[in-house]
């Protein structure tokens, strides 16, 4: 419990320095989280409990093998994260906010203690999500709010298991749990870009490591075909956010740049609906993205979780698949100066 408050403490003592962000919306922020923490379940106890759902029990008993994997073959924190469990009851335990001007995809960032700078703020409350959300429409911003399964303190609290977090399959959940303790092994403040294709990359070959591991040949064939979808799904964001930035340094009007971004949203879900059909065969996973708004905020979101990942791929096979080898070459990379270190990483030809 002595951590518990600690941890809290810290917390609050954030929010009294915080000069970029109301103190109600740390007070949010505080009061969510606490509400989390207090909720916590031994997991262990979960799988020793008989009253435990079966169910829930098989699922705690395989996250229980993802943590102890994520220790012993990816060189990820041996801490009290994610030995604990909490049921949130709802579909997202936060609400993150993305914004952008309606001619540009740079995204707007809110600046925090110790998390730095980031393009996104997050909610507890999904009705105050929105309402923050409608506060920056009025001021002419591009808006797009999404639900979040899983969050990280960096390890200033033991973060738990989420029920959101369960939606996943086994994979997923691994996914999840190796994303988020990345999180805690290598973070660079005001680089989300860089932070979140770092973590992306540890998931992604953690989660084939897991998959080989356990024999689940059937279960690596699922990944791989989703990661490629992931990927094509990817490369038509990327293009149309090239059309894009064509479109706003234009020198046209306003109303004129307008009817071009249409029509490039436009194309962009008419080639998603092609690949769909032919390449993909039908697979629908992606229709809800397309079905919903599209707008600068939504594919600038999409660019921080997924436009650097093949780099941290490329450095990771250099590092020989060694992951302290690859920790501390990302490290290394993170402590130049942010304009050179996406070109630091790009050219990079050794792991050391």
């Amino acid at each position: 419990m002595h951590a518990f408050f600690r941890s809290v403490a810290a917390m609050i003592a954030m929010s009294g320095v915080a000069g970029c962000t109301s103190i109600s919306y740390y007070a949010q922020s505080l009061k969510g989280h606490v509400e989390i923490m207090a909720a916590r379940q031994d997991v262990g106890e979960l799988i020793d409990n008989p009253s435990t759902p079966g169910t829930l029990r098989a699922r705690m008993a395989s996250a229980s093998a993802i943590r102890q994997f994520a220790i012993d073959e990816l060189a990820l924190p041996d801490n009290n994260s994610y030995r604990s469990y909490v049921d949130v009851g709802r579909d997202a335990v936060t609400w993150a906010i993305f914004a952008a001007p309606e001619f540009s995809l740079t995204p707007r960032t809110w600046c925090f203690p110790v998390f730095g700078c980031v393009p996104y703020r997050g909610y507890f409350s999904k009705r105050s999500a929105i309402e923050t959300a409608v506060e920056l429409q009025r001021q002419g911003l591009d808006v797009y709010v999404t639900g979040i399964t899983a969050y990280s303190t960096l390890g200033w609290s033991s973060d738990p298991l989420l029920s959101t977090m369960l939606s996943q399959d086994e994979a997923g959940l691994a996914g999840l749990v190796f994303h988020e303790l990345a999180h805690q092994r290598v973070y660079v403040q005001d680089d989300s870009a860089f932070n979140e294709a770092f973590a992306a990359a540890v998931e992604t070959t953690g989660v084939r490591k897991w998959l080989r591991a356990n024999g689940d040949t059937a279960g690596l064939r699922r990944y791989e075909a989703d990661r490629r979808r992931r990927a094509q799904f990817l490369a038509l964001v990327s293009q149309t956010r090239d059309e894009l930035r064509h479109v706003y340094d234009d020198s046209a009007t306003s109303e004129q740049k307008r009817a071009a971004k249409i029509a490039a949203i436009e194309r962009l879900r008419m080639r998603y609906r092609e690949m769909r059909d032919s390449r993909w065969r039908g697979y629908r996973g992606y229709d809800v993205w397309f079905d919903s708004p599209i707008n600068n905020a939504k594919l600038a979101a999409t660019s921080v979780y997924g436009d650097r990942v093949a780099t941290f791929l490329r450095l990771f096979d250099l590092c020989s698949g060694d992951y302290p080898r690859f920790f501390a070459s990302v490290r290394r990379i993170g402590a130049l100066d942010k304009s050179d270190r996406a070109e630091a990483l790009k050219a990079a030809d050794s792991c050391d």
